[in-house]
């Protein structure tokens, strides 16, 4: 029953792999198919055309997505007493980066991360934790922009479509939770472990797992050094701030490629501000859907949001090079970085 669980993972694995980009591919044409009057040609003109300062900051913008998040892990393995360079904190970004989106709720993401950290000998309580107030303060960074977008621009909501105030709506409520959950989490991580000593104790009475002393001793381990952790993350409170801090900066960096862009096409300076909190909302309303990379949900979102701010075609224009160069171009990227970083690991090891 264990070899068919490990198959059963290795084939969702593997139908996740080959559908997201089939979906990215459905979503794509059914945009192109929604605005017939634009063509790829015509997107690909927009962005020859594009003041190039303008343009470059865009594409740095995004490439600050992956990089920002390396320095805000990098920042928290040190407050947890470790010395990780530069260069492991930006593969364990790529890693989460790109599988979390090729896999449904950003699922991959985390475990992809640990998996690396794992090869860097560090111990699984501590990637635990670790990774817990990472996402705990990406989670409220995204909620700290929601309130950021309000005060910019009080009207930016009521300019959406009634499913997508919806979305937005959700997917506040749906953040707010998980920053209570990861909080309460973070403070009592004994409840995880329990949780997981009693799956090994039920594959134990079951047969499934021969010898369970040696897994329970291994949790043991790992819930000493997640606990330690926690308290040292509890009482530490600029570890917490730079944690915030550069989550922030990271989700900034994805949210500014949009306005950046629009004022690269020609776009009026003045209306930047606006599209910084249309964004903002955005972001907040797709980052809780169940697909990966919010595939079609996120597309549809920036079209409905920037429609009321240009033109038609120029929305969607926008849309198509922002969310190309905040999502395909940097997932494309970060999977390769993984890749390479995986087959170097790899042969270190070997050696």
């Amino acid at each position: 029953m264990a070899n068919d669980k490990k198959n059963s993972d290795r084939y969702k694995k593997i139908f996740w792999a080959a559908f997201s980009p089939l979906l990215a591919m459905l979503t794509v044409w059914a945009l192109l198919k929604q605005n017939e009057s634009v063509s790829v040609r015509d997107i690909a003109h927009t962005a020859a055309d594009a003041s190039k300062p303008w343009f470059f900051m865009a594409i740095v913008s995004a490439i600050c997505f992956i990089i920002f998040e390396g320095f805000a892990l990098c920042s928290i393995l040190k407050g947890a007493g470790f010395k990780p360079k530069f260069k492991n904190g930006f593969l364990y970004s790529t890693a989460d980066i790109y599988f979390s989106a090729i896999t449904p709720s950003a699922t991959g993401g985390q475990p992809a991360a640990a998996y690396f950290m794992m090869r860097d000998r560090i111990s699984g309580g501590v990637i635990t934790a670790v990774l817990m107030l990472n996402v705990m303060m990406y989670t409220v960074s995204i909620v700290a922009l929601g309130f950021v977008s309000v005060l910019l621009r009080p009207g930016s909501f009521s300019g959406f479509s009634l499913p997508s105030k919806l979305l937005i709506i959700g997917g506040a409520a749906v953040q707010l939770i998980l920053t209570v959950f990861f909080v309460l989490v973070l403070k009592n991580g004994g409840l995880i472990f329990t949780f997981i000593r009693r799956i090994i104790l039920f594959l134990g009475r079951k047969k499934i797992i021969r010898n369970t002393k040696k897994p329970i001793g291994r949790l043991t381990k790992a819930q000493a050094d997640y606990t330690a952790c926690s308290q040292l993350f509890s009482g530490n409170y600029l570890l917490l701030l730079r944690a915030f801090l550069w989550n922030l900066l990271q989700r900034l960096s994805q949210i500014a490629v949009s306005p950046l862009l629009f004022i690269a096409m020609g776009g009026d300076p003045s209306l930047s501000t606006d599209i910084f909190a249309k964004q903002c909302l955005i972001t907040i309303g797709y980052n809780f859907v169940p697909l990966p990379g919010a595939m079609g949900v996120a597309d549809y979102l920036m079209l409905n949001g920037f429609s009321g701010l240009m033109s038609r075609d120029m929305a969607f224009h926008l849309e198509m090079l922002s969310r190309g160069m905040t999502f395909y171009v940097c997932v494309s990227l970060s999977g390769i970085i993984t890749f390479i970083g995986y087959l170097i690991k790899r042969r270190r090891r070997r050696k």
